[in-house]
């Protein structure tokens, strides 16, 4: 009898610890970077858009559908193109001496995700190297700039 007392009382207080859990607080360099903030999910991953170069950096355009917007005018459901600093990189470890404000706490891209952004509009004025735009001539509108990058919750 003993032993039922001790498990529901083990269990009662793992559900209140579980349930006393607060959400993760949003980073704060989502919501003061960029000038556009958005959930969106990304669509897919042209073939030869990411790739490991080392001594070549680049900025990988990658098509997303926005499912929510925290900042700026963008509609939901929106498709959109942005470009990712040497996106083979995690980005936290993306910056570098020529790109020095960007990151985030994605580690990998994968085509299905959702990711939160902060982001700039146009592209070209926030970066002006390579390009793997597999999109080009396909799309229309402008690219973003992802400023911040993170896994969305």
């Amino acid at each position: 009898m003993r032993i039922r007392h001790f498990i529901a009382l083990l269990f009662a207080s793992l559900m209140f610890v579980a349930c006393d859990k607060k959400p993760a607080a949003p980073d704060p360099q989502l919501s003061t970077r960029g000038t556009v903030e958005v959930t969106a999910r990304l669509v897919e991953i042209p073939e030869g858009a990411i790739f490991k170069r080392d001594l070549y950096d680049y900025a990988g355009i990658l098509k997303y559908e926005v499912t929510a917007v925290h900042r700026g005018s963008l509609a939901k459901g929106a498709t959109i193109y942005i470009g990712h600093y040497n996106p083979w990189k995690p980005r936290a470890e993306a910056a570098d001496k020529k790109m020095k404000d960007i990151g985030g706490s994605l580690r990998e891209f994968r085509a299905g995700e959702l990711h939160r952004m902060a982001l700039e509009t146009p592209m070209d004025e926030h970066y002006l190297g390579g390009i793997v735009d597999k999109y080009f001539g396909k799309r229309e509108g402008q690219a973003f700039w992802a400023v911040w990058t993170n896994p969305a919750e």
